[in-house]
Order: C-alpha cells, then sequence, then structure tokens
C-alpha cells in the first residue's frame, strides 16, 4: 500500500470513528420512537441511565412530536457526558464506581414512575454505563457497601455478565424492579447494547426486563471471585428474599423493549469503511470476551498467519471484532482492558513489521482512565526499549496506559456519548509494500 505509519494511525483511527458514529444516538434512535399517548391527559416520562443517556435524551427532544407540555423525564449519566436538554433533566454521576449522585438520580426516577396511569408512556433511554449509575442499593446496604462490591467485581476478573448478576440482586431498580414500579403505564425501553450477546437483561443491568439468574447464581459467583458480601446482603441471597422479578409476571405484559445499537452494527461500519480503503475486511465476533492479553494472543496469532500464509486473508486486510474482555488487576499500574489488550498484542507480534492495530472503548473512556485506547505499529517495541520501558514486567503490573502515553500513542477522543464497547482492528499489510 506504500503507505506511511502517519497514514495508517489515520486509517485505523477512520474505522474506529467509524464504529462510533454507527452508534450515535443522534442517528440510530430517531427511528424508534413511538407515537405519543393519544389518550385524554396521557403523559410521556422519558428516564434513563448510561453514557449515551444524555445524548438520547436530545435526540428524543429533537424529534419528539408530542405536546411538551406532557412531556418531562430525568436521564443519568456519567460526569462529562452531559448534553444540553430542554425539558428532559440530565443528572451526571460516577462511574465505574456509584457514587451519592447516582443514588439520588435513582431514587427520584423511581419517584416519577409512581403514581402514572394506564394512559401513560414511560420511555427508558439505556446503554452501558447504566448498572454503575443507577445506585438504589437493596433494603439493608448502605451505598459505601454496594461501592465495595462494585469494586471487588470489576477488578476481580469477572465477566460483565458475571457483575451485573450480582449488582442485580442486590439493587432496588434494577433486575426488571423499574418496570413493575411503573405499573399500570406503559413502558418502552430503548437500549444501545455494549454487552456480549446483546442481552437486554444485561445491558445496564435490565432495570425493565425479566432477569433470568437467580440468587443462587449471584452467590456462586461471589464466591468463586473470594468477594465479601455485606451481611444483609448475604442473607438477603441465601434466604432468597433478593429475587429478581422473572419472565411471566404480570408486570411486564405492558412493556416492549428494543436495542437500538450493537457492537455489531458498529463493526459492520468499519468493515464498509475499510472497503472503501481497498483493504479486505474480517469481523471475527462481536462478543469477544476473557483476559484482554489472552485474547492478545489469539488475535496475534492470527494477524501472523494472514502475514505469513494468507490465511484466513491475504493482505491488505483487517481484522475487526468486539465484545468485553476483561482485565484481572494484579500489578499497581494504570491501564483499561484496551491498551492492555494492546500490549499482549505487541508482545505476542514481536515487532511484525507489517501489522499495526487499533483498540480503544466507544466510550472513549478506557476503563477509567482519559484514553479511549491506543494505536500499535510495528516498531512499538523498539520504541519501547529506545525510551527504557520492559513491556512484559509493564504487562505484568497491568501499567499498559504508561507505556503507550510514554510512547505518544494513546488515543483520546472525550466522551463519545454513545457506548457498544470494545473496537479493536488489526491491519495487516502485503510485505512488498509496506512503508
Amino acid at each position: 500500500m506504500a503507505v506511511t505509519w502517519l497514514r495508517q494511525r489515520a486509517l485505523l483511527r477512520g474505522l474506529f470513528d467509524a464504529a462510533v458514529a454507527a452508534a450515535d444516538p443522534a442517528r440510530c434512535l430517531p427511528a424508534w420512537l413511538p407515537a405519543p399517548p393519544d389518550s385524554p391527559g396521557g403523559r410521556t416520562l422519558v428516564v434513563g441511565a448510561g453514557k449515551a443517556a444524555a445524548a438520547m435524551a436530545r435526540a428524543f427532544e429533537d424529534h419528539w412530536r408530542g405536546d411538551p407540555a406532557r412531556l418531562s423525564g430525568i436521564v443519568v449519566t456519567r460526569r462529562g457526558h452531559g448534553v444540553p436538554t430542554r425539558r428532559i433533566e440530565v443528572v451526571e454521576a460516577a462511574h465505574p464506581t456509584p457514587d451519592a449522585a447516582g443514588q439520588r438520580a435513582a431514587a427520584r426516577i423511581l419517584d416519577a414512575v409512581k403514581g402514572l396511569t394506564p394512559n401513560d408512556l414511560v420511555l427508558v433511554l439505556l446503554s452501558g454505563g447504566g448498572s454503575a449509575l443507577l445506585a438504589a442499593p437493596m433494603a439493608g446496604i448502605s451505598l459505601e457497601q454496594k461501592r465495595a462490591v462494585t469494586k471487588a467485581l470489576l477488578s476481580c476478573g469477572a465477566s460483565i455478565g458475571e457483575i451485573n448478576c450480582v449488582r442485580k440482586h442486590l439493587s432496588a431498580i434494577k433486575g426488571g424492579r423499574l418496570a413493575l414500579a411503573a405499573l399500570p403505564a406503559r413502558v418502552l425501553t430503548l437500549a444501545i447494547s455494549d454487552v456480549p450477546g446483546d442481552d437486554l437483561s444485561t445491558i445496564a443491568s435490565g432495570p425493565t426486563v425479566p432477569d433470568p439468574t437467580t440468587c443462587a447464581e449471584a452467590l456462586e459467583i461471589v464466591r468463586r471471585h473470594a468477594i465479601e458480601l455485606p451481611g444483609a446482603a448475604d442473607q438477603a441471597l441465601r434466604s432468597g428474599a433478593a429475587e429478581t422479578p422473572k419472565a411471566g409476571a404480570a408486570g411486564f405484559s405492558r412493556c416492549e423493549s428494543h436495542i437500538i445499537a450493537t457492537a455489531q452494527s458498529a463493526l459492520a461500519a468499519a468493515a464498509e469503511a475499510a472497503r472503501a480503503q481497498g483493504i479486505t475486511p474480517l469481523v471475527l465476533g462481536d462478543a469477544i470476551e476473557g483476559e484482554a492479553r489472552e485474547a492478545a494472543r489469539v488475535l496475534g496469532g492470527i494477524a501472523l498467519s494472514c502475514a505469513a500464509h494468507g490465511v484466513p486473508l491475504s493482505a491488505p486486510c483487517v481484522l475487526l471484532s468486539g465484545g468485553e474482555t476483561t482485565v484481572t488487576v494484579k500489578g499497581r499500574g494504570r491501564g483499561g482492558r484496551n491498551a492492555e489488550f494492546l500490549l499482549g498484542l505487541a508482545l505476542a507480534l514481536g515487532g511484525h513489521r507489517h501489522i499495526h492495530a487499533i483498540a480503544c472503548d466507544t466510550d472513549g473512556i478506557d476503563g477509567s482512565e482519559d484514553n479511549a485506547g491506543a494505536l500499535l505499529g510495528p516498531d512499538t517495541a523498539a520504541r519501547a526499549a529506545v525510551a527504557g520501558i520492559d513491556l512484559r514486567a509493564r504487562l505484568a503490573e497491568n501499567d499498559a496506559y504508561s507505556v503507550f502515553e510514554a510512547l505518544g500513542d494513546l488515543v483520546i477522543t472525550g466522551p463519545t456519548r454513545t457506548n457498544v464497547n470494545d473496537f479493536r482492528a488489526i491491519l495487516i499489510e502485503p510485505a512488498a509494500e509496506a512503508g
């Protein structure tokens, strides 16, 4: 392709931007808006949570054709992810560990859905991050106790499904409880999926859908990961008192849910952008999970096979994947799962001259840092060595952020106000044409 590394960086960043744009609420939400309530006195209440919640609320306001006097609402988003709205209040709270602002917002949402009538519509806008932002601890446990459990879950290597199984059972609003609180109003949920498999019961911990998980499963998860629960929470799980509403409960008869953007749709947009550049894409999957460094070894092996044998694709090609990997934190470094993936990939590729990569979180925040992710080039390992950086030692310390910061290879976008989770692209160039 006879392109410079600068052009390769721009190409990879363009693929990421295409993926994010496909999940922009302004693009994906309007087609799903329902008709306003037509019953006399029918009101529309908009509530929601997640990193995309504010942008979803604004997209709703921009396209809603109902009576503004009958519209109200409140959504909660991560700090820094808010946008101006007219009638729907936006509250900002902490993520990924819940705080008092999120707790107050969750309480206000529960209060707002009380006392509605069958003529009213509750529109629920959900996206990734909603679990932490809807902080409504079950009776008997404090916010600080819920924060401690959340921190332990996030650092132990548990999958997002496991994390949300526990969070649902320790919540007064998740796991279908918001839908039951809104009875007898009609409830319509529009969700942007950030979870592998696009399971509505896992997105934002499923506040408006039946929960298929059980107290027994939640207990098994905390035992397996050696997480200490507050006494009241442990007792509630053991006794079944914390059980969530299940399919068939009468309260779900007036509930409807739709997923309006997914990792797969974002990957498809990136694939189309690659084809426009004359590069053959291969989507390896939208639901890749497991330890980030182990995923890097597997995907790195596929990339090396493409470079050496043209299998499963001949260069120029790009391997695209999404999902949500995990990081079991054992060191004291800085870094999210996408930066850790790239650090592992750098070691797996061994400085291969014709392979480049990007890995970013589509919400613009990799873990709890200020970057979306990072870029990897054939010279990453060599430049690190010149700078005195031991990549293996940094990986052992979970210190990927510091590596890519020192090399100037962080991708910093700021909040994208959407979230379909991880995006990875590994670009393989033909050996004869690589710059």
